[in-house]
């Protein structure tokens, strides 16, 4: 019995891990003092991009 995962569960880990990546890679940048002043516009537009993302790999996927 190998069933497709529903359409939304799909989508929703993807922009789970797209987000959990973007924020670790913020978060070392942080870190190391690359990053140290990030406007609160920057996050939404990377959390607006990892859901975009998100939906079309999984729309794409299916």
């Amino acid at each position: 019995m190998n069933r497709s995962p529903n359409l939304g569960i799909t989508i929703f880990l993807y922009i789970s891990g797209i987000l959990l990546v973007i924020l670790a890679i913020v978060l070392l940048l942080q870190a190391f003092g690359v990053l140290t002043n990030i406007p609160r516009a920057a996050i939404w537009a990377l959390v607006l991009l990892a859901v975009g993302s998100g939906i079309l790999a999984g729309v794409r996927s299916r």
